[in-house]
């Protein structure tokens, strides 16, 4: 058979950036945090709950700004030259000494303005929320991590410690610190990070367990990093999904304990308000001013359903099932 040799010749050949290429979207490669925020913001109830935290903070920030008076000012009769010390106005525009005035929530028994004291309250509470969870994902991430990571005898010490802390009852570390320190949110503040950091540590400590033996781990102990580099600059990085979805189940967490504590009366003392401290007050008119308490519990069952809505979009979100993919 005779050999041949082709020749080729113009018009065989053409560059592959001349053709009109399209690209496969559900395989193009994006980022692990991208592929989160995709799956995130599919899910209705996670947006939904996303938009009420939003709103609240929102309004938490500029509601009192909206109003013109200060939450612990009483408001003065608008056709009388007398300061009235005790009245009351309902929602909308106001009857009797307030005639002219319009409370948009109304006013409390002393006749400060609910819209204020309602929206300077959800501040107060989402401060101590806030702040504490920040710290405490600090100290529980830090010390999960470390028990998890070293193991053996140190772990073992750890967790009894752990098991002693959550074995105390939060009203009992109230009651303690109540003696020692004045009421108001340095007390809950304090009361919040000697109990909430728990949780954190023990989902750090589970995450490390299932990452402390993988490759790239046992490749950074034989290149010789250190401990405290292999904990904090490679295990955290990938440890940081689960500890997100559990801060967002620990907010709504802390709230309600803050409006607890308030409305017991160990927390925010007036004339400073808070979300439970207005509950509170509420409570004790509701058989003859229930409107006085409608304000404060909507604004707490929103907070808690925005933030466990958002906790259930992350947590979806950071494991999503095959038939999302």
């Amino acid at each position: 058979m005779e050999n041949t040799t082709y020749v080729p010749v113009p018009g065989d050949f053409e560059l592959l950036t001349d053709r009109d290429i399209t690209t496969d979207k559900n395989f193009a490669s994006q980022s692990y945090w991208k592929g989160v925020a995709t799956h995130f913001f599919r899910n209705r109830r996670a947006v939904v709950g996303l938009v009420l935290v939003l709103t609240i903070i929102i309004l938490a920030i500029l509601g009192p700004m909206l109003s013109p008076y200060n939450y612990d000012q009483i408001i003065r009769a608008a056709d009388s030259e007398k300061v009235v010390a005790k009245g009351i106005a309902p929602p909308g525009t106001s009857e009797g000494p307030f005639a002219g005035m319009t409370f948009l929530f109304g006013t409390d028994d002393l006749g400060r303005d609910l819209w204020t004291r309602t929206w300077q309250g959800a501040r107060v509470s989402l401060i101590i929320a806030f702040v504490t969870i920040f710290i405490d994902m600090i100290i529980g991430m830090s010390y999960g991590l470390i028990s998890g990571y070293f193991g053996g005898m140190v772990d073992n010490v750890m967790q009894r410690i752990v098991e002693i802390a959550n074995s105390v009852p939060r009203l009992v570390i109230v009651s303690v610190l109540a003696i020692f320190m004045p009421k108001g949110m340095g007390l809950v503040i304090v009361a919040l990070l000697l109990t909430e950091w728990i949780g954190m540590s023990k989902i750090a400590r589970a995450e490390m367990l299932k990452m402390k033996e993988q490759e790239y781990v046992l490749a950074s102990r034989t290149l010789g990093a250190k401990s405290l580099h292999i904990i904090f600059k490679q295990i955290l990085p990938n440890t940081i999904g689960p500890i997100i979805t559990q801060m967002m189940f620990s907010i709504p967490t802390a709230i309600f304990t803050e409006a607890f504590l308030s409305f017991v009366g160990v927390g925010i003392m007036l004339p400073q308000c808070s979300i439970g401290s207005l509950i509170s007050t509420g409570f004790n008119n509701i058989t003859t001013l229930p409107y006085q308490i409608l304000s404060p519990i909507a604004v707490l069952a929103l907070q808690m359903l925005g933030f466990n809505f958002i906790g259930d979009g992350f947590r979806e979100a950071l494991a999503p099932k095959l038939e999302d993919m």
